[in-house]
């Protein structure tokens, strides 16, 4: 008997919306991207980081406000508040929770899950929604730098399980996502900085004039410019939704993952720190150490090594590289087989050979990257 065949192709679309003090209710745009859903009255699930909670403590009543002034089109049910950052990727009773309002308030495949924190918080939302009645929908609310110019304009969704960084995850767009800078106003300066590695890490992949407007402005981002933050924000959101709608392997099937490039060593200096790294901070660090080993293989020059470490430097980044032993170097090298393993397929690390050139390489000289942690943390202590 010849094998049945078929194939089917799903178009998928979202958008990504800017505005400020979203929840007031002369402000429209949560009820109109809601609206164009469907007609009558849908039912909303929020879930919210305890952090943003915390520094907005108006937000739980201008959410139920809101929805009654738009009652013909939202029906508010309930919000649950979790506490955010990495800890709640790493606790799968956190998932729980969001499964357990889905349920208990009937949230279904025409129902909305509003995740509302850091890039953490809307990575284990995504993750619960995605599962939940095999996807209901979701509409991200990202409060920080990095969650509004990366984590949350994707399509990935993920928890962390065996110790690994994203070990459980799915590959699910949201219906929209909304940024709102007035959140971004309250952020820790830790946190401030934190999202423009992410900023940085594109523009050297992709973008040599983008990576000239970061360096111009790195005093002016350093210093907390909302206007300089907010056009870092949008252009770097704009390359990862082009490269994830035009790169032409959206749920990365194939071995290549440029927007990883610094990711290897991030995910594993998260892990072996206990996650006190913020996710930019420990991509930072990664994308020092990558541009430190490019170096040692002659792919960019040492004035261009030079140019790149003093801008995340005067941005405020500290680059060292958290290991001191052999041991140490010898767990972080291990990140390289953590993350092939994670993606499938040959090994494939994203490096530069210019600003704004990628290079890909299918094999890493161990004994060079040793070179290059040692050679990246003299670097920093001759700044000290």
């Amino acid at each position: 008997m010849k094998p049945i065949e078929q194939s089917f192709s799903v178009a998928y679309e979202y958008k990504l919306y800017f505005t400020q003090h979203l929840f007031s209710v002369q402000n429209p745009i949560f009820y109109s991207v809601l609206s164009q859903y469907k007609k009558g009255k849908i039912q909303l699930l929020f879930v919210v980081d305890d952090g943003v909670v915390a520094h907005h403590p108006k937000l739980l009543t201008e959410i139920q406000t809101y929805c009654s002034q738009y009652s013909s089109a939202l029906a508010f049910t309930e919000s649950i508040v979790i506490t955010g950052g990495e800890q709640c990727k790493n606790d799968y009773s956190q998932v729980e929770k969001v499964l357990k309002g889905v349920n208990d308030q009937h949230i279904d495949r025409h129902s909305f899950v509003i995740a509302i924190g850091g890039g953490a918080l809307i990575d284990m939302v995504g993750y619960a929604a995605a599962i939940a009645h095999r996807g209901v929908k979701l509409i991200r609310i990202p409060t920080t730098v990095l969650s509004q110019n990366d984590s949350a304009v994707g399509v990935k969704n993920s928890i962390n399980f065996f110790g690994k960084k994203n070990f459980l995850g799915t590959f699910a767009p949201p219906y929209a996502i909304i940024n709102d800078s007035d959140f971004l106003q309250t952020l820790v300066q830790r946190d401030w900085i934190s999202g423009i590695a992410e900023a940085i890490k594109v523009a050297l992949i992709k973008d040599k004039a983008f990576f000239e407007s970061i360096e111009q402005n790195a005093d002016k981002l350093k210093k907390r410019d909302l206007d300089a933050m907010q056009a870092v924000i949008y252009r770097c959101a704009e390359m990862h939704m082009q490269h994830i709608a035009q790169g032409g392997d959206p749920f990365e099937s194939g071995s290549s993952r440029p927007l990883d490039f610094g990711h290897w060593a991030a995910h594993k200096m998260e892990q072996m720190t206990n996650y006190g790294l913020r996710h930019g901070e420990a991509v930072a660090k990664g994308i020092a150490l990558d541009i430190t080993y490019a170096h040692l293989l002659k792919l960019i020059t040492e004035q261009d090594l030079n140019r790149i470490l003093d801008v995340m430097d005067k941005i405020g980044f500290d680059l060292s590289i958290p290991v001191e032993t052999e041991t140490e170097i010898n767990r972080l090298l291990l990140g390289l087989q953590e993350f092939q393993e994670h993606l499938g397929g040959e090994l494939c690390i994203t490096l530069i050979n210019g600003i704004g050139a990628k290079h890909d390489v299918n094999v890493i000289d161990q004994s060079q990257m040793r070179k290059a942690v040692i050679a990246l943390n003299e670097t920093c202590q001759k700044k000290i």
